[in-house]
Parts: structure tokens; C-alpha cells; sequence
């Protein structure tokens, strides 16, 4: 693999910045197709011709199709697309790596983001939340988990991305990616079994007459989940009692 050539930091901004509306065009004809040209689009004007060049229009309306893929791992594509125009690779091997990498990208980031750090975030805003921490203290503590992984998994995708060009596959063995997923499900299962009991004490406080009602319920929630496996997705639950618990701390 060569050195890539070097991406000016404005670019590299710019790039970063669109990165956070890829999904503003998304539609079920191209799903992210749009949003992967328009986060490609400050780097594209490094083509020969300039912006409105031949070379330009023909990679703009090539990224503008069908892609279908993690949005916050999107910047993997976004990356290694944008090396691999300004290198002058081949449209027929650029268009292989856009119908191959999707897939890889949409299953490690489900599995990395909506199935573990999402509900890991919320597990711990919980905790906060039984604490004794305000409703705005719980929500700025879930807001900045949140955002400082998926905005560290955005940076970290474009410079991989940028980096490896359109061999970009062996960054996706990188051992967050790899190994990331069952560790922060390890770790959302420990910090929700603190989160539950913590929270329903800070409800409940010194009244202990609605502890049967909260067992039950707890109970109840349990036996659902599981009857609905395949159907329900645990983060689902993880936002509705997070928002829960907010609304009854405020209106209380």
C-alpha cells in the first residue's frame, strides 16, 4: 500500500462536517447515495478540471447512487472512495468496492452502535439518573457519552478510510471493530444490572408500597422481552425506560 497523498485539513473538515448529514437526502431509491456524494464533494474538487470538471461530474453522479450502509461508518466509504477517484482508479474498481462494502459497513455498525453503545449510554444515564443527578444533568451525560463515540467513530473512518484507499477492508479488523461489540455488551449487561435497581430506588425513595408493583412490572418486562426475541430490540427498551424515568422526575 502506498502513502496516501496528504488531505488538507479544511478538506478533511468539510468533510468531516457534511459526514454529519449524510442521511439528510436519504431515500429508498439510494438510500445514502446522496449523502456520499455531498460528504465526498470537497475532496472531488481536487479533480482534474476542477469543480465542474468532466472527471467531476462523472464522480459525482457515480456516488450519488445506490448505498445502503451504516451512517456513522459511512466515513469508511466516504474515505477510501474519495482516494481512490483523486488516484485515478478505474470506475469498474471503484464501482466493485461501492456494491461490496455496504454490507460489512451496515452489519459492524448495528451490531458496534444501535445494538451496544446506544443502550450502553442510556444504561448509564440511568445509573446518573438513581444517583441523583438533575433531568438535564441525565440527559447531557447521555448526549456527551453518545456524541464522543459516534463523532470518534466518524473521525476514526475517514482517516482509515483516506488511508488504506479501497483496501480499506483490513481496517475493518481493527480490534474495536472486531472485538468492540460482545465487550460493550459485556459491559451493557453489567451497567444495566446496576441501572434498574438503582433507578427504582431513587422512585421509590422511602415508600416501599410500590416495590411489589415495580417487581411485578420488572417481571412482566421481562417475560415480554423475551417472548417478543428476534422481534424487539433491546435499545428500544433501554430509550423508552430512559425517557420514562425523565418524564416522571419532571413532571413530579
Amino acid at each position: 500500500m502506498t502513502t496516501p497523498p496528504p488531505l488538507p485539513l479544511l478538506v478533511r473538515a468539510e468533510i468531516l462536517l457534511r459526514l454529519l448529514g449524510i442521511q439528510g437526502a436519504w431515500n429508498y431509491e439510494t438510500m445514502l447515495g446522496n449523502g456520499i456524494a455531498f460528504a465526498m464533494e470537497p475532496a472531488l474538487r481536487r479533480l482534474p478540471g476542477g469543480r465542474g470538471g468532466e472527471a467531476y461530474r462523472q464522480a459525482i453522479a457515480r456516488h450519488s447512487g445506490y448505498f445502503n450502509a451504516h451512517p456513522y461508518l459511512a466515513s469508511v466509504a466516504v474515505g477510501a472512495l474519495a482516494r481512490a477517484e483523486l488516484d485515478g482508479t478505474p470506475a469498474a474498481h471503484i464501482e466493485r468496492f461501492r456494491v461490496a462494502a455496504p454490507g460489512p459497513l451496515g452489519s459492524v455498525g448495528d451490531r458496534l452502535v444501535w445494538a451496544g453503545w446506544l443502550p450502553l449510554c442510556s444504561a448509564v444515564a440511568l445509573v446518573a439518573f438513581g444517583l441523583g443527578a438533575s433531568p438535564w444533568g441525565v440527559v447531557a451525560l447521555f448526549l456527551g457519552l453518545y456524541n464522543l463515540g459516534h463523532l470518534g467513530l466518524r473521525i476514526w473512518g475517514l482517516h482509515a478510510g483516506w488511508a488504506h484507499g479501497l483496501r480499506v477492508a483490513q481496517a475493518l479488523g481493527n480490534p474495536v471493530l472486531r472485538n468492540g461489540p460482545p465487550h460493550v455488551a459485556r459491559a451493557l449487561a453489567l451497567v444495566a444490572g446496576i441501572a434498574l435497581p438503582v433507578a427504582a430506588q431513587k422512585l421509590l425513595g422511602e415508600g416501599r408500597v410500590w416495590l411489589g408493583g415495580v417487581l411485578a412490572a420488572v417481571a412482566l418486562g421481562a417475560l415480554l422481552v423475551s417472548r417478543l426475541q428476534g422481534r424487539f430490540e433491546g435499545w428500544r427498551l433501554a430509550i423508552y425506560v430512559l425517557a420514562a424515568f425523565l418524564l416522571y422526575s419532571v413532571v413530579r
